[in-house]
């Protein structure tokens, strides 16, 4: 295929090189001054946009996917398939797809789980929205860049899926970090604590996968000082779109709001930003009941 790829930052750059490596044609274009091994850099997003069959998208929010979307849009040919692996409000992912569909363009948002690592080695999760026959024409290139394409439902379904993971895993991450610094405090061994919570009732992806405490459980930032996998600042930003669409929405969200403020204090006033989602564990356990 011809593929334009727009946004080459750490998450762009490696699932482009992954798409060229395929043996895809790859123009690709990015604000910043990039280099990506095996794609043709085009001097806009438009003319990377121009004769593809695919044009994927991943930015850093809504707003500049609603103005790169004015920009790749009308460059496109009719029957071609916008991509955007983005993590966005719903809104913006819908009223992408509803522009899409007047310019008789197909449209799938499907933001994407696994981090930098399954970027580069191409084990990336994508959660899609769009039709069934938008979904087909992407299905071939997730499944270069991913492990797992899972079709969530229409415009917008894939946006809505992994905010709502994603509000799930900062709550369950606050929890295990609470648990763990009320432990300590309670002289609690930390391995003890998973080992029996890892294989009982408190059995969470954020206790087994991804434990916060250095040296206990699977290798995790924990054991790398917290450098991030998944940095707090990438949580916020989910957890402020989950919030975003539950006051869409109308839904009661309490936990998903505590979660954002939590996260939001972490990140703005506590010194968090550039650290990993995790590293809410030793900002517990230096805080008091009455901190």
């Amino acid at each position: 295929m011809n593929i334009g790829f727009i946004g080459l930052g750490n998450m762009g750059g490696p699932m482009a090189a992954n798409l060229a490596k395929a043996g895809h044609t790859v123009t690709g274009f990015d604000m910043a001054d990039v280099s990506i091994e095996g794609v043709t850099m085009a001097a806009s997003a438009a003319e990377a946009a121009t004769g593809a069959d695919v044009v994927i998208t991943m930015l850093p929010n809504g707003q500049i996917l609603r103005a790169v979307a004015d920009d790749v849009i009308p460059a496109m040919a009719e029957g071609a398939t916008l991509v955007d692996c983005s993590t966005v409000d719903v809104d913006s992912a819908r009223a992408v797809a509803d522009q899409a569909g007047s310019a008789n363009l197909m449209f799938v948002d499907a933001p994407v789980s696994g981090g930098i690592g399954g970027a580069s080695g191409g084990t990336l999760t994508f959660m899609a929205g769009g039709s069934a026959a938008a979904f087909a024409a992407a299905e071939p290139l997730f499944d270069i860049m991913g492990q797992k394409a899972v079709h969530c439902g229409d415009a917008g379904a894939g946006q809505a899926a992994k905010i709502c993971n994603n509000m799930i895993l900062g709550i369950t991450m606050i929890g295990t970090c609470e648990a763990f610094a009320l432990a300590d405090k309670l002289g609690l061994d930390r391995q003890k604590m998973f080992d029996v919570v890892s294989t009982s009732s408190g059995y969470s992806w954020s206790m087994n996968a991804y434990c916060p405490a250095p040296g206990v459980g699977p290798q995790s930032p924990a054991d790398n000082d917290y450098q991030p996998g998944f940095a707090a600042e990438l949580m916020l930003k989910d957890l402020r779109l989950a919030q975003q669409a539950a006051h869409s929405a109308d839904a009661d969200t309490p936990m998903g709001a505590l979660a954002q403020a939590l996260y939001s204090m972490f990140v703005e006033e506590e010194g968090g930003a550039g650290k990993d989602f995790s590293a809410m564990l030793p900002r517990f356990e230096a805080r008091s009941r009455h901190d």
